[in-house]
């Protein structure tokens, strides 16, 4: 028992006068994921709204502006309700969404560039490769945003220590005696 230290954890004040539990969530609010969160939901917002005018033709054949939009919206709203309310289970959430909005964005770019490339050869409607690059370019920003907010999310989750102690008790004598 004298190897183990026990965590201590300051409290320390944000901005807005909320206690964070840990220095290591402080570091993860001080980037401000609630300024991120505001921006990806207006990517997500934008998504939704152009999805609703695109032609069956475009990437609404498989819903993407939809469930991306949807992702993007989860994503931006986990941000700033983990910064009002920071704790280490909405930093997991929120690092969970990121990364599975990052796998969504992997999959709508790829359709996306390959309905780019076969609309241009075949001289096809110019709108739908406008619409189709300014989707490919939104998410790509966003990419960006969410693998920074990995990041800050990891390293906030790793720089927790969490640390377990396992002991050992002996079984009781048995109460048989051996003749």
């Amino acid at each position: 028992m004298e190897g183990t230290q026990s965590i201590t954890r300051a409290r320390t004040t944000g901005k807005d006068g909320n206690q964070v539990a840990s220095k290591p969530l402080h570091r993860f609010i001080q980037n401000e994921p609630k300024t991120l969160g505001i921006v990806i939901l207006i990517f997500g917002c934008a998504e939704i709204l152009i999805g609703f005018r695109m032609d069956h033709l475009s990437s609404v054949g498989i819903y993407a502006p939809f469930w991306q939009g949807a992702l993007f919206l989860i994503c931006g709203y986990l941000s700033i309700y983990t910064e009002i309310h920071p704790s280490k289970k909405m930093v997991t959430v929120c690092l969970a969404m990121y990364v599975a909005s990052l796998f969504g964005i992997i999959v709508s770019v790829g359709y996306r560039i390959h309905l780019v490339s076969y609309y241009a050869y075949i001289h096809y409607i110019e709108m739908i490769l406008v619409i189709e690059s300014i989707f490919i370019t939104s998410s790509l920003l966003v990419s960006g945003i969410l693998i920074f907010l990995c990041v800050i999310a990891r390293l906030a989750l790793k720089s927790t220590r969490t640390q377990v102690i396992v002991q050992h008790f002996p079984p009781p004598p048995s109460d048989t005696t051996a003749n």
